[in-house]
């Protein structure tokens, strides 16, 4: 369907990165977007939107926002990330990503979708990671939050069986983000050089670009997945251990 048959959406996580790509790029396309985020300065230069400074882990706060909506378009961008696997992980960790990653999601899907339904109208785009498919070293809590979250998207076409609301999860690789800075607790200038400089990286506008293709192909047409990765990344690896390596603790 044309994209412009959407008059409203909501996305979260939209201050920066790849929220803020997509929550401009529908504003540009004409639909009213509701930018959601909890950092006030950020939230004010994303360009075109209904902005609301609202954390998603406050679930009383997102019952309040939706009551006052009517959204064909719900797409769930906000995620944290903690280094390190499960083994030196802390309360708060866990807590947090759980909160942030999952129920925020499953919460603003509860309170919207009825209304896609009713309307016979509406996308639930899902923003997961190649973390969600593929196992590999640390963020253990991580992993198993995008995994659910891969597991809620298609789930989702269960729950919407016979009527016209489709869903995408995009799952992204390594994209050219700020969001290195965040999880290792490193200046911008410190995780572009460790993470970006010299990479080959996709950048928030192409998951933007592919957001917009799913919610731009005909109504018939579900685009259940669509996994984005740098050309030079290979998720994944198979590693066994060396018994020196293990008597040492390595």
């Amino acid at each position: 369907m044309p994209l412009s048959d959407y008059r409203t959406a909501l996305v979260t996580g939209a201050s920066s990165g790849m929220g803020r790509a997509i929550a401009e790029r529908l504003a540009a396309a004409g639909i009213e977007v509701h930018a959601v985020a909890r950092n006030a300065s950020a939230l004010a230069e994303v360009k075109g939107c209904v902005q609301h400074v609202v954390d998603v882990s406050d679930t009383a706060a997102l019952e309040a926002l939706a009551a006052e909506l009517e959204i064909d378009i719900l797409v769930n961008n906000a995620g944290v990330s903690r280094p390190g696997n499960i083994v030196g992980a802390q309360r708060f960790d866990i807590d947090e990503q759980v909160d942030v990653n999952l129920r925020a999601a499953l919460h603003l899907i509860r309170l919207l979708l009825p209304g896609m339904l009713a309307r016979d109208r509406g996308h639930i785009v899902n923003i997961t990671s190649i973390a969600g498919h593929y196992e590999f070293g640390g963020h253990t809590a991580y992993h198993a939050t995008k995994a659910a979250m891969h597991t809620v998207s298609r789930q989702l076409r269960v729950d919407a069986y016979g009527r016209n609301v489709r869903v995408t999860e995009i799952c992204p690789g390594r994209v050219a983000t700020d969001i290195f800075a965040k999880v290792h607790g490193l200046s911008a200038e410190a995780a572009r050089e460790q993470y970006l400089e010299g990479y080959e990286l996709p950048t928030a506008d192409d998951i933007a670009d592919a957001i917009e293709y799913a919610l731009g192909t005909p109504l018939q047409v579900n685009v259940g997945l669509i996994e984005i990765m740098p050309t030079l990344q290979v998720p994944g690896g198979l590693r066994t251990a060396r018994r020196d390596e293990r008597s040492s603790g390595a």
